[in-house]
């Protein structure tokens, strides 16, 4: 689980905005690109080449 210190100053790397903990609590979404960065094993992959595009229902 990510750290809520860790979680406050972390930014998209693409658009430099807020991201936040997905309900799921396995990504990172950035609501102004749609995109999800995955969390592998409690790391935070902030690559935007690998990042997912958001899905919402």
């Amino acid at each position: 689980m990510i750290k809520k210190e860790l979680l406050d100053i972390l930014a998209c790397p693409k658009c430099k905005g807020p991201v936040e903990l997905n309900d799921q609590g396995n990504g990172l979404v950035c609501r102004t690109c749609k995109l999800v960065y995955e969390i592998k094993d409690d790391i935070p992959i902030m690559l935007i080449d690998e990042a997912k595009p958001l899905k919402e229902d």
